[in-house]
């Protein structure tokens, strides 16, 4: 085996974007030579200090160096062990950036795309047989200074030793919980993540949006309602995401990545979540502090009304989950779930079911195993995972659940009901950290 590589100079291209000062925070934090390019310096310096505020003290001033790409690009790529591709998510202007590196670079040199879901190979199908040998995606989770779930993405003809290499500075380094998944696309995290927001924002047509991010809430097993998920996304990104996926998989749940026509007039007017405050998403907040009015998108009209006035009171199985989460009985408030009657409970099953059993429908497809999963969702999107999730039903009782609401049982859980085997592998880690009964 060749001796691993040592990471240890880093160039970030396109470090005024989001993910690439987030990321450019978290080398530079582990004490990596850092330097951010973009195309003004300005730009970069505008990153540097996003990137300064993202670290909370831990960096000292101007300690991540700045360029541009007309001046600085050949001489830090030349230099550099890694060249980290953080531009906008389209794969015309990706290729274009790699055109560049491809020119500058040192062979051996490692060069990783942050791309949410675009094809690893598709990026780098027209460079040097050394460049393509040495490329991968490394697909960190926003905020990468907060969360710490990563995805590594190679394609077919990325040399292991990169692979090892990446993952050695990943885990090691940057103490990242990375999980290894197929090119694929939207690989692990996006691609089930964005199936059950998804999901949501299509029953919120029928059913309202309050109604919906009330009943799907922390209470289930995540850190913010489904919903209020895609708002601080931003529609515009959702449907990005959503899109690429309705057309480029054809599986099981195909139905569940068509973006609902209501998101799609918001989206022509303007309406983008959080990032546009004044129009507002499925929730539009007016005012500021105490003073500030909560309102909640009619989907039918267009229009928001007071989310005071259209909260639906929560059903009483809800109320019993949440009592036996704040007791720590995170068991019993799947059991309440599950044994609870009338519409409202159907409905949730149906959300968390279809979640567990697309979930670990892609182990053997996207990743390698039902550990996989689990991590990339529990680390990368902070919700429940869903091998957690069987455990607590039971695997058994989880397969009789899905059967009867005809959905596909995952193998693993058909395996898991007859062997009696727990799902979920990190014993370190407590429900707690994802149910909430707020």
């Amino acid at each position: 085996m060749a001796a691993m590589r040592s990471i240890q100079k880093i160039v970030v291209i396109g470090a005024n974007g989001t993910m690439g000062a987030g990321s450019g925070a978290v080398f530079a934090i582990a004490g990596l030579s850092t330097t951010f390019l973009a195309r003004t310096r300005a730009k970069a310096e505008a990153g540097r200090t996003r990137a300064e505020q993202l670290a909370k003290g831990k960096l000292e001033p101007n300690a991540i160096a700045v360029g541009t790409y007309d001046d600085d690009l050949a001489g830090a790529v030349r230099e550099a062990d890694l060249i980290f591709e953080a531009v906008s998510e389209d794969i015309a202007t990706k290729r274009s950036v790699f055109a560049q590196i491809d020119r500058a670079r040192q062979p051996g040199s490692i060069v990783a795309t942050v791309s949410s879901g675009l094809s690893i190979a598709a990026l780098c199908a027209e460079r040097s047989d050394d460049f393509r040998r040495n490329f991968l995606g490394i697909h960190l989770f926003n905020p990468p200074t907060a969360i710490t779930g990563c995805e590594l993405i190679a394609h077919r003809e990325t040399a292991p030793e990169s692979v090892r290499a990446a993952r050695q500075l990943l885990e090691r380094v940057l103490d990242r919980v990375v999980v290894e998944c197929a090119d694929t696309p939207a690989f692990a995290g996006n691609r089930i993540g964005f199936k059950v927001l998804n999901d949501v924002a299509q029953l919120a047509e029928e059913h309202g949006v309050a109604y919906m991010d009330q009943l799907v809430g922390s209470h289930t097993g995540r850190a913010l309602a489904p919903l209020a998920t895609i708002d601080l996304v931003g529609w515009d990104v959702h449907a990005a995401i959503v899109d690429n996926l309705w057309n480029l998989t054809r599986d099981e749940a195909h139905a569940s990545f068509e973006v609902p026509a209501y998101m799609r007039r918001g989206i022509e007017r303007g309406h983008l979540g959080r990032k546009t405050r004044d129009k507002g998403g499925f929730f539009r907040v007016d005012g500021k502090g105490e003073s500030a009015v909560h309102h909640v998108l009619d989907p039918h009209s267009g229009d928001y009304r007071l989310l005071a006035e259209v909260r639906p009171p929560l059903p009483a199985f809800v109320e019993r989950m949440k009592t036996a989460i704040r007791e720590g009985r995170h068991s019993d408030a799947l059991d309440a779930l599950v044994r609870a009657t009338g519409k409202d409970a159907e409905l949730l099953r149906r959300v968390l079911l279809g979640y567990i059993s697309y979930a670990l429908g892609r182990v053997g497809e996207v990743v390698r195993h039902t550990r996989d999963v689990d991590r990339i969702m529990g680390f990368g999107f902070n919700w429940a995972p869903p091998g957690m999730l069987v455990d607590a039903i039971g695997p058994a009782r989880t397969a009789a659940l899905l059967e009867a609401a005809n959905l596909p049982v995952p193998p693993v859980v058909s395996q898991a009901a007859s062997t009696g085997q727990p799902l979920f592998a990190e014993t370190s880690v407590e429900p707690s950290r994802f149910f909430v009964a707020a």
